[in-house]
């Protein structure tokens, strides 16, 4: 019996441990919007639907605030928790970069973004290469493994 005890008692133990990490920290998102920067939508994915596409010249260099969403559709909060804000970043991949490069952009909230009140901002800036079509995979990355992956390949075409 003590020992059957002290088997349920470290299982609880772990168990609310799981809990909490999972409550608090990680973003439970549904789909995403990326924005140019005069807050007009150029792409949104919400639970597996896509609309938009990104579209630039050669040489031209295009900045998109990447928003994601919830259940509901609306834009997630990153405040809730100062401490672990951090901990969480984008991560770009699946590009041709002889037609497009995609970068994240490592500014966060630099006091000019007047449309948002929230202080972290995540972007990712387009430069076209050369003229053609390709398509990247957007990752939320939290300590080490996604919390969000898009589930389509968000288009670039390059005129």
């Amino acid at each position: 019996i003590l020992a059957g005890t002290l088997v349920s008692s470290l299982f609880i133990v772990s168990c609310e441990d799981d809990d909490h990490d999972h409550d608090e920290e990680h973003t439970d998102a549904e789909g995403f919007i990326l924005e140019n920067s005069a807050g007009v939508e150029v792409y949104k994915e919400f639970k597996g639907a896509q609309t938009g596409s990104i579209t630039l010249s050669v040489n031209d260099t295009l900045e998109l605030a990447v928003h994601f969403l919830g259940d509901d559709g609306k834009e997630l909060e990153h405040e809730e928790d100062g401490d672990h804000e951090e901990e969480s970043e984008l991560k770009v991949s699946g590009f041709n970069s002889s037609i497009a490069t995609v970068e994240v952009e490592e500014e966060h909230g630099d006091g000019d973004d007047h449309d948002h009140d929230h202080g972290e901002e995540m972007a990712i800036e387009v430069i076209g290469v050369s003229t053609g079509s390709t398509s990247f995979k957007l990752e939320l990355m939290h300590d080490g493994h996604a919390d969000y992956t898009s589930t389509n390949n968000v288009p670039i075409v390059v005129n």
